[in-house]
């Protein structure tokens, strides 16, 4: 069992890591034009607590370095912040050297939402194919529309969660192998919860706290999950153990770094062979990857 300790920084390989080229960003998606504005330090920049400033940029990354011709769902659903995301890719590629590729690569993305990020990511970085699941029907037409228009169909896979109850279970089908499962928890156990983060983001960005926005939006499928993150990771884990063979490496994102002893400590009796903590610093902010497999070494 160990933790990898990296420098709070972005991968090597994330392209993100000297800022935002707003000039050639908005050269590839027009669209982002609108929200470039000077600020006092005479700085290009946009309204980071926007949603909809937000989602042009993200857009325009995706246009200008991902080959992506085509990305549109509902501004009230979760707008993933693509430096972020594709880091998530770029560390998981150490775990998928280390499994039998005989076959492929092929990633499980638990929760893909309607804008299937991890599956545009993980193809345009390492041609990856994926299965993407989610329980919301609506967000698997609209990541159904995104993959179709961007000639993925052969390499992105959806498929519905029927059950809230589940994750794993009624999704791996009998005999089938994945090389890693990744996935961007629900962090919040209610709209109570989710506010509050809100008001601390917004206090953040130096922004009025009376009207509050979330600047990446997202549903309540996205945010929300009964008793919170620590119970979907309970679920998670339980149920990855049921799945032992048919996946080298399980992997998610961690919000609450008070939550990774117990993992540790939950998956060693579930018999997990090797745990490992990937840090990874965002800016200002510090989140983890929590990755184990059952299989030996």
């Amino acid at each position: 069992m160990d933790t990898i300790k990296t420098t709070p920084s972005f991968h090597p390989k994330n392209k993100h890591q000297e800022g935002y080229d707003l000039e050639a960003l908005c050269t590839a998606f027009p669209g982002l034009l609108p929200f470039v504005f000077e600020n006092k330090h005479q700085t290009q920049t946009i309204d980071f607590a926007n949603p909809k400033a937000v989602k042009a940029l993200n857009t325009a990354l995706l246009v200008k370095y991902y080959g992506v011709t085509f990305w549109a769902f509902p501004d009230t659903n979760l707008c993933p912040p693509i430096p972020g995301r594709v880091d998530y890719m770029h560390h998981i590629a150490h775990l998928v050297k280390k499994t039998n590729t005989e076959n492929g690569v092929k990633i499980l993305d638990i929760g893909t939402g309607a804008s299937c990020i991890y599956p545009i990511l993980g193809h345009a970085e390492y041609n990856w194919d994926f299965v993407a699941t989610d329980i919301d029907e609506r967000s698997l037409k609209t990541a159904d529309k995104i993959v179709t228009k961007n000639n993925l169909s052969k390499s992105v896979t959806l498929r519905h969660q029927k059950d809230e109850a589940h994750i794993f279970t009624g999704i791996i089908e009998e005999d089938e192998m994945f090389s890693v499962a990744v996935c961007n928890p629900p962090f919040y156990k209610s709209e109570a919860e989710a506010l509050e983060a809100t008001t601390r983001k917004s206090k953040n960005l130096n922004k009025n706290t009376d009207k509050l926005v979330r600047n990446f939006s997202g549903t309540q499928n996205e945010l929300l999950y009964k008793g919170g993150e620590k119970a979907f990771l309970h679920t998670y884990l339980y149920e990855s153990s049921l799945y032992k063979t048919q996946c080298h490496w399980f992997t998610t994102l961690v919000s609450k770094k008070d939550l990774v002893k117990g993992m540790y400590a939950s998956l060693k009796k579930l018999g997990a062979t090797e745990i490992k903590t990937i840090n990874m610093g965002q800016g200002n902010k510090i989140s983890r990857i929590v990755a184990w497999t059952f299989m030996e070494k």
